[in-house]
């Protein structure tokens, strides 16, 4: 039994990151990844950070119109980059996760006199 669902977690995991990466490369990546929105507040934090960073590196004043616009432009033409990164680290942890969650089922046989 517990190599029956051994074999099936193995194959479904396959299957997954097998059928996820078909999809990933089939779709276009501007229709995979969901346009960012941020709430009022959040756009009002950015806006802070980014004209902080101005002001404290670069010894440089922008309004609030240049720091949208200068993030706008990030997430328009460098956000994919991000978004990507992001994507890779999940199926990475997903990966090990299976890895381990197959680890523990193997622990989970019991000896016999049976040879594999």
């Amino acid at each position: 039994v517990i190599r029956a669902i051994l074999r099936i977690v193995c194959t479904l995991s396959g299957r997954v990151l097998v059928g996820y990466k078909r999809y990933y490369e089939t779709t276009s990546k501007q229709s995979a990844m969901s346009e960012v929105k941020f709430s009022k507040a959040e756009k009002a934090e950015i806006v802070d950070k980014v004209k902080t960073y101005f002001r404290e590196e670069m010894d440089r004043e922008i309004g609030n119109f240049d720091a949208e616009f200068l993030i706008d432009f990030f997430a328009t033409e460098v956000g994919a980059y991000f978004y990507n990164r992001g994507v890779y680290d999940a199926q990475a942890l997903l990966s090990k996760n299976i890895e381990h969650l197959s680890d523990s089922i193997f622990e989970l046989e019991k000896p016999t006199s049976f040879s594999k």
